[in-house]
Formats: C-alpha cells, structure tokens, sequence
C-alpha cells in the first residue's frame, strides 16, 4: 500500500503519516512556520491568570516580572532545543527519544509523556468548560448543566476534529487561530486599561518575598509554559527541512511560545494585584474570574477567544499523544490514535465537570507529580542531541534504526532509564504536594526536605497538613530532577553517542514500531 504525498495529504484533509520517518520530498517547512502553532497555543487570556499563582507566591510584582520573563522565555528555549531533534530527525519526540532511552527503554518516559499530555489537554478543555459557565451567567442565562453539557460537546468536537485531521489541518488552523485570538486578547488588555481596573498604588504596595517564594514562583512558571510543551515539540519541527538553520529553528519556537505569555503574565501581575477579588477567584475558575471586570458587551468575543485559544493548545496536545501513544506500541493508524485521545480527554472531562467536582484538585496533583520525572527525560534527551553529530537515520539502515531494537540504538538504555529513575525519586523528595488537603493521598512528596532543614511538616492546627517555610513550596526538585539528567547523561552517555554514530550498518529485522 503506498504512502499518501503531502500534496495529497492536504487535498484529503487528513494526515496518515503516523510515526514513521517523514519521507524528504514531505520536509517542506520553514523555520517561520513554527511560529504559528506556537503563537496561537499560548495567546490566551489565561497567561494573565498565571499571575495570580505567581503572586500567590508572596513575591512583589517587579520580582513577578522577572520570574515570567525568565521562566516563560528559558523554558520555551529549551523546547526550541528539542524542536532541533524534530528537523534532524524528521519523527515525532517519542520516537527521537529511542536513541537514548533504547527502542524498548522509551516506554518508560513515554509513558510518562502520554499520561501528561492528555491529562493537561483534558485540563483545558474543562477549564472552557467553568469558564463558558460563567460567561452565561453573566449574560442573564443559566450557566447549569444544560449550558456546560453544550459546552463540553462543542469544545470536545473541536478538539478532536482538529487532531484527526493532523498536522497540516492544524497548522493552517492555528495561523488563522492566532490572529482571532490575538485581536480579542489586546482588545482586553485595552479595556481593562480603559476602564482603570489597574490600581499602581496597590501594585506598589505588594511587598518582596524571599529567595525560596521567588525561586518556587520561577519553577511554576517553567513548569507551566514551556516545560509543559517539551516532551512534544520535535512533533512539530519534524516537517521542517534538514537544510534548515537549527538556530532559527529555536529561535522561531522560542518567540513564538513566549512573546505572548511574557506580555500576558506581567499585565496579569498588575490586574492580580490591583483586585484581590480576581485573584482569589482564579483559584477555582481561572478564566472566568476575569470575566467578571468586562463589561458586557465585551463577553460574547471574549468567551468565543478563550475557547477557541484552550482549544488551540488542546488540539497539539492530543495530536501528539496520539502520536505518542503509536511509540509505545499501540498498532493503530494515527487518526484513530488521535481519536482514542479525544475521547478519553472527554470523557475525562464530562467525569470532572458533572460527576467528580472535587476531583480537580487531586487530579491537577497527579499532573504536577509527572513533572518531575518529565524534567529528569528533558534532560538527558537535551544532553543526548547535543553530543550528537549526526542525524538519527544516518547511515546504512538508517530508516529502520529507531524502530529497530537490534540496531544501533539497542533495545535498552540503561545509563538513561536508571538516570531518569534516580532524578525522579530525588527530585520528588524536593517537591510538595500542592493540593494537600484534596489529594492527601499524594503527600508523600517532599520527604527530604526535613531531612535537609529546608523545611517543617505540619500535621495539626489550622490549614494543616501543610510545609512551614518557603524552600518546600519551591519545587526545586523539578529543577534538580532537569540539571541530574543533563550532566549525568552528558558525561556517562558521550561514548556510547560515539559509539552509535561511528556505527556503519544495521543487522536487517523488522521494526518493532
């Protein structure tokens, strides 16, 4: 059966190209391209809601501003970085990942990547869901079940549709999404200016907070943005043609992830601290607390944006884990792969809505938990790309090395799966569980912070369970999970990349997918 040309992938509307080896002639993008999807996924209103976690930190605004500038831009750099393994080896992340986890070894952070993307698209997609809610109400309607049930089968079926059709679907889709988007997301920052929402003695007044609470406020940031992308980001460069300059290739997926939230966040910190009613109300309902300072006239465009930009991140995300779930060995082709996801993103999303309200907050803990470990793999992929000198189907047999667990990449790397292991379990011990008293049963985390006097346990009195002091609500383990994984694979792993790069043929088998 032959393979579908990207001309004819277009005329179809549906892309069939799964995880194999994007053939040359189909490797037609530009750099500048990645601009788009980047761009639309993250120009949301929803980056100004990110403010009031950062100043939940007990930080000032200027320190806000630096923790978003250097948190958003640092982490979509590194996506960038990983964005170069998708043009130098023209498949999907998961797949590239095989070269240092082994074709084997890569079920373990791969899943890990798949429970994270479709658990945060299924995020989004509720997070449309409260906030279509709470538009109506503020338009007179009722914002029930009825409105939310409509909702959620109008959000899903975007979603899904979206992702079926694939990648070249997507990316005209998110070109187009970018500027809708975009229009109605400077239109709200002018109105709110306009109509002086903005207090600048209040924002003034928010007091400096210490090292930990700025350092815990960066780490969210990271994890938030950028970091939250990572493990998908070569999904979208692999279209990319291999003569195309990797520093534009990072360089275009870093402003176009970071330009907007950087604008967003530092608006968000001024609208967060000038109305303590918007950010305490953040916390249950992230959007829809800011609809509730625009006039009405201004919420039919805006709820339209906010959907459509949530559907605009979610549609990447279910199409990578689709992608994803074909690397872990799921034999299926990828609109059915896409279509898989969709349904358990919304069947996950009626679940929460309706069923199981108080479900959000120990499912949000479960998602965060995974970042530690998914920091540990961006790590050792990041240090494995740069020791490489070649591109991963170089060479004789090439096409088949990484779905070949007998080729150059072997079937397991156990350098790589005993680093990311080793990362995990220390940087959970420097990490907390941010919903304590909704998920006790994930309060594990942290158990070395007392042992390293970072931190207090408290398990009586008002508010309690929580940690006492600032270092535990840092989350540094996410960091030191990314910093393990790098330097331990940059020095035990850089013969072993030799060693696969000076190879010169592969023994003939069949791809195990």
């Amino acid at each position: 059966m032959s393979t579908p040309t990207a001309a004819e992938t277009r005329r179809l509307g549906v892309e069939t190209t799964g995880i194999e080896i994007i053939d040359e002639a189909e490797r037609t993008a530009s750099p500048r391209d990645l601009f788009w999807p980047w761009f639309a996924a993250n120009v949301s209103v929803f980056g100004i809601s990110y403010a009031a976690f950062v100043l939940g930190f007990g930080i000032s605004v200027g320190q806000g501003v630096v923790v978003a500038v250097l948190g958003i831009v640092v982490s979509f750099l590194l996506c960038g970085v990983v964005a170069v393994a998708g043009k130098r080896g023209s498949a999907p992340t998961m797949i590239l990942s095989r070269a240092s986890f082994g074709v084997v070894g890569q079920k373990v952070p791969g899943v890990i990547s798949w429970l994270t993307s479709i658990g945060w698209e299924t995020f989004l997609a509720i997070t449309a869901v409260l906030a279509t809610a709470t538009v109506f109400q503020r338009l007179g309607f009722s914002g029930g079940a009825a409105t939310k049930v409509v909702a959620a089968v109008v959000v899903a079926l975007l979603i899904v549709s979206a992702s079926v059709a694939g990648y070249h679907v997507i990316m005209r889709l998110q070109s187009v999404l970018t500027w809708l988007t975009g229009i109605v997301t400077v239109m709200f920052v002018v109105i709110v200016l306009v109509q002086g929402t903005i207090t600048w003695d209040a924002v003034a007044a928010v007091p400096a907070g210490p090292t930990g609470a700025v350092v815990g406020a960066f780490v969210m940031v990271m994890t938030g943005f950028g970091l939250g992308w990572i493990n998908i980001a070569a999904d979208w460069s692999r279209y990319q043609r291999r003569d195309a300059s990797d520093r534009a290739v990072v360089v275009w997926n870093t402003v176009g992830g970071s330009v907007a939230p950087v604008v967003l966040v530092c608006f968000g910190l001024l609208v967060a601290a000038s109305d303590p009613k918007v950010a305490t109300g953040i916390a249950s309902d992230p959007v829809g607390a800011l609809a509730t300072i625009l006039p009405t006239w201004f919420l039919v465009p805006f709820l339209v944006a906010v959907i459509l930009s949530l559907v605009s991140g979610a549609v990447l995300g279910i199409y990578s884990s689709g992608l994803t779930l074909l690397s872990l060995g799921v034999r299926i082709p990828r609109p059915a792969a896409a279509l898989v996801d969709g349904v358990i993103l919304t069947l996950g999303t009626f679940f929460v809505v309706f069923v199981a309200k108080d479900f959000l907050g120990p499912f949000q803990s479960f998602l965060i938990t995974l970042g530690v470990p998914l920091a540990a793999w961006a790590g050792i992929f990041i240090a494995d790309l740069v020791l490489r000198r070649r591109d991963y189907d170089w060479g004789p047999g090439g096409s088949d090395a990484l779905f070949d667990a007998r080729g150059r990449y072997g079937a397991v790397d156990w350098v790589s799966v005993g680093t990311m292991v080793v990362a995990s379990v220390l940087g959970w011990g420097l990490v907390v569980n941010g919903f304590a008293q909704d998920a006790a049963w994930n309060n594990w985390q942290g158990y070395l912070l007392e042992p390293l006097h970072l931190g207090t346990y408290v398990t009586t009195g008002e508010g309690a369970p929580y940690w006492d002091g600032t270092w535990p609500y840092a989350n540094i383990g996410v960091i030191l999970a990314f910093v393990l994984g790098l330097v331990v694979t940059g020095v035990a792993r850089r013969s072993t990349v030799r060693r696969q790069e000076q190879a010169t043929a592969e023994p003939a088998s069949a791809p195990v997918a």
